[in-house]
């Protein structure tokens, strides 16, 4: 009887292909990019990268190679064991042992007659605690993976998920899932069964004195998330910047140039409570603000970087001007990129279509601009990191496979991409979601999904960008790399930034006032003793290099001498600033080797290819080079009018550091350069002066 129920049981409960043994081999890394999940396999074996494709890897384990790599007469010498328990020469070396729990199981299947019977598919995983926090390091945190598969049943699968610290040297963690936390911060755990991946953060506070933030300042509900971080990690905030500091570092974040010495004056001269948001309205309604939105969205937008030709890129570049100035909603401009045609001189955003020069290289471009996605990961595999498939992929391409990418962006009779898994014409797809109907023009139905506030997409990637821009570093880093495996510092905040923005119908300027009308905006720069090695939870604000065209137009703006851009087409507007030029090329020799990257190519999608002014051949260039020193030679720019001029030696001192560092100086800087210009050729001395507060960290930096 007992033999009988026995039987009934093993059977019961088989073994399953897809979901039992394809784990263990995930697990141990045989299906990996390293390994034989590699687009072209290795040693003349491929399997799906982390087992995305079980049907293919069937083929591959049970009948390709004449079946040699499961032997059904004698289970125990089939090459699917003694690979990779090493009793077989094997380059990838020992994966489990030979009594392990994971042979035991191979074994079992293979014995069973090595099916496949496809009985369920994973559906969900889920990781418990998904969120914790400890009060003292060191500190074990024992995760729980559980998975749920489409049959309804669920199960702990702790034995063969794979369990990955984000930053190892933060974090330990052993095959079981048992985290051992080794230094102060918000950490994360990337944990994987088959193919869907999830992340857990765990909070250790810095070894300072609980805090208490209930008296610090809240301008506004991002205050909240802020301070709630900050206090569950002990990192005490610094208090607010002074008032000159901040209306230098909202005048260039929001325009992306220096205040005028007046306006400092009469900014520091006003005693009102409001003045820093009436301020803050002042430059959002400026052509300012507008004119440097147009280079900031031209970056991601990579306006300047594609094929066109000079009459499509300024066509595109004074569409995206329009858009900016005009206050019209991103997605409705967005979803007119999308579906744009026609002639690219005259239309502008038909160049978001020249941007890219084929259909896949438009479905990578469009996902990394627009949605902060690396799709590109899923050409050749499903991505390893993220829920895209080579479906979502290929499918995406294939809505636009009928362009023509001409001078006239239009629709093709035909057009397709070919599926590399099928051989087949892909079919069109809103990736993640379903695919499409047929059509004329897809493109529609993707530009509505894409802008629907029904997920948080869009939203997510423009109020991330926007926040990276004022803070300096995004809540989720790198900004185009937003992924459930890559969680933000602040997930709250983010998720709350994102339908703020729907709600207010996508407006640029309502989140950029929200935003630096926060208290965690406004800090110092100066981080306090216990919160000095925080760099990415907003204690003190960060100080940031500034891009080159900004600095650039900085120096031309404290000297009052604007640059000379060679235009012998006469093309150019007068007065042009170096972020108003449709073409960066314009710029290149004066900016130098100001800017990380060639100027014909992207650096990141960030746009940000600033070099740091520490970098040696960026000081030769600041030392020698034709950006400084030629105009600190000239007797006819602004400062140089004031040094031969009849001012009192202390008016002088004070004017240049309003013109270059937005401030006044201190008793002890006056007294320093009074002594440093008095008698005479106080002109020459002057030009000394002039580079060495040009050249300081605080002026090329926003802070």
């Amino acid at each position: 009887m007992n033999a009988v129920v026995l039987v009934v049981l093993t059977f019961a409960v088989p073994t399953d292909f897809d979901t039992d043994v394809l784990p263990v081999l995930t697990r141990a890394g045989c299906n990996a990019g390293a390994c034989h999940g590699a687009a072209a396999g290795r040693g003349g074996f491929k399997l799906s990268l982390f087992g995305g494709d079980p049907a293919a890897d069937y083929r591959a384990i049970v009948l390709d190679l004449e079946g040699r790599r499961v032997n059904l007469a004698r289970p125990d010498r089939s090459l699917l064991l003694l690979k990779p328990t090493w009793e077989l020469d094997h380059e990838g070396g020992q994966r489990f042992e030979t009594d392990s729990p994971q042979a035991a199981l191979i074994l079992e299947w293979i014995k069973s007659g090595a099916p496949r019977q496809a009985t369920r598919r994973l559906t969900g995983l889920s990781v418990e605690p998904a969120q914790t926090a400890i009060d003292s390091l060191p500190a074990t945190v024992t995760l729980k993976a559980v998975a749920q598969f489409s049959d309804g049943s669920s199960r702990r699968v702790d034995d063969t998920a794979v369990f990955t610290p984000a930053d190892p040297a933060a974090t330990e963690v052993d095959a079981r899932g048992n985290v051992k936390v080794l230094r102060p911060g918000r950490h994360a755990i990337v944990v994987r069964y088959l193919t869907d991946v999830v992340a857990v953060q765990i909070t250790a506070p810095h070894p300072n004195p609980p805090l208490d933030l209930a008296d610090q300042p809240r301008f506004n509900w991002i205050d909240d998330e802020i301070n709630g971080a900050l206090a569950a990690l002990r990192l005490p905030p610094s208090p607010r910047a002074d008032d000159a500091t901040l209306l230098r570092r909202v005048t260039l974040d929001l325009t992306g140039r220096l205040p005028t010495a007046d306006r400092i004056r009469e900014y520091l001269a006003d005693k009102s409570g409001g003045k820093f948001a009436a301020e803050v309205d002042r430059l959002l309604a400026s052509p300012e603000f507008a004119e440097y939105w147009t280079f900031k969205f031209a970056r991601w937008l990579r306006i300047r970087t594609g094929p066109n030709d000079a009459a499509g890129t300024k066509a595109f570049h004074a569409w995206l001007r329009k858009q900016i100035a005009t206050g019209r909603p991103l997605d409705q401009w967005t979803a007119e990129l999308l579906t744009a045609e026609g002639d690219s001189h005259e239309l502008g955003p038909a160049n978001f279509h020249r941007n890219a020069g084929d259909a896949r290289a438009e479905a990578e471009y469009l996902t990394e601009s627009l949605l902060g996605i690396r799709l590109r990961c899923a050409n050749c595999h499903n991505h390893p990191l993220d829920r895209w498939t080579q479906d979502d992929y290929h499918g995406l391409a294939a809505i636009f496979a009928r362009l023509e990418r001409g001078q006239v962006v239009s629709l093709k009779p035909s057009g397709e991409v070919i599926h590399p898994n099928t051989g087949e014409a892909a079919v069109p797809r809103i990736p993640g979601e379903q695919f499409l109907p047929p059509a004329d023009d897809n493109r529609p139905a993707l530009a509505a999904w894409i802008t629907s506030s029904d997920h948080q997409r869009f939203a997510k990637a423009q109020v991330n960008r926007l926040w990276h821009s004022l803070f300096g570093r995004g809540l989720i880093e790198p900004i185009d790399d937003l992924r459930d495996t890559n969680p933000a510092s602040h997930p709250q905040l983010l998720a709350r930034l994102a339908d703020d923005l729907a709600a207010h119908q996508y407006d640029l300027r309502h989140s950029l006032r929200l935003m630096v009308s926060s208290a965690a905006y406004q800090r110092s720069s100066r981080p306090l003793p216990a919160a000095t090695s925080d760099d990415r939870f907003y204690s003190h604000a960060l100080t940031r290099p500034l891009p080159p065209e900004v600095l650039l137009d900085a120096v031309c703006d404290a000297l009052g001498a604007p640059v000379q851009f060679d235009d012998p087409r006469k093309e150019l507007p007068p007065g042009v600033r170096t972020i108003g030029l449709y073409s960066p090329q314009i710029a290149t020799e004066f900016l130098g080797p100001l800017t990380g990257c060639a100027s014909s190519k992207l650096c990141a999608v960030t746009g940000d290819s600033s070099a740091s002014l520490d970098d040696l051949a960026v000081q030769l260039h600041w030392i020698n080079g034709r950006l400084v020193n030629s105009r600190l030679g000239d007797s006819w720019h602004a400062l140089a009018k004031l040094a031969y001029g009849h001012e009192p030696t202390e008016k002088l001192i004070e004017e240049y550091y309003l013109r270059t560092l937005s401030r006044l100086p201190t008793a002890e800087e006056q007294d320093f350069w009074r002594s440093q210009l008095g008698g005479e050729s106080r002109a020459d001395r002057c030009q000394d002066f002039a580079w060495s507060l040009l050249s300081c960290r605080e002026f090329v930096t926003n802070h």
